[in-house]
């Protein structure tokens, strides 16, 4: 029985590392370590209650929820001030689309709060609905609301009223 739950787990962590390792770096504003970390911290608490976890209409969305509150609770302790820098090292792959307007979007997500973060990445990165969200978050559904409107008006303040200026011809 044990080993069934364990070969269902690596079948599942296998199918589901790369969609958490995406979601792990839009949260942390593209630092790659960190997301690792929090892929890594995330499965092995699922795997911890994996008997359970198996037996949820969606582990998925229920993994993915896990990811975000064990960003959350990284960004509150004191060890989490630690900040990246400005430059990024060449990985030498070619880039898949505007790498300027990436590295722009992220840099604009990571002067954003841990909250508003979390906030736009479940609502338009994971495509989450404003109830979703809110249960994940754990807050009211209008909460989610009006932090999506203001992190999307920060975003556009920090990069400007005109998106044409962030495209490259």
């Amino acid at each position: 029985m044990k080993r069934r739950y364990e070969e269902e787990f690596m079948a599942f962590a296998a199918a589901r590392t790369a969609p958490l390792f995406r979601s792990a770096c839009v949260l942390t504003s593209g630092d790659a370590h960190l997301a690792e970390d929090l892929v890594q911290d995330t499965l092995s608490r699922v795997y911890a209650n994996w008997r359970r976890i198996a037996q949820v209409d969606d582990p998925a969305a229920y993994t993915h929820t896990v990811l975000v509150r064990t960003y959350l609770s990284y960004r509150r302790r004191r060890s989490s001030s630690e900040r990246p820098t400005d430059a990024l090292p060449d990985s030498g792959a070619a880039p898949e689309h505007d790498a300027t307007l990436r590295v722009t979007l992220l840099d604009a997500l990571g002067r954003l709060s841990a909250r508003d973060r979390a906030v736009l990445l479940l609502r338009y990165w994971e495509d989450r609905s404003v109830e979703q969200t809110a249960a994940i978050l754990q807050i009211r559904p209008g909460a989610v609301r009006n932090q999506s409107m203001r992190a999307l008006a920060r975003i556009r303040d920090l990069l400007g009223h005109d998106p044409s200026e962030l495209v490259s011809p």
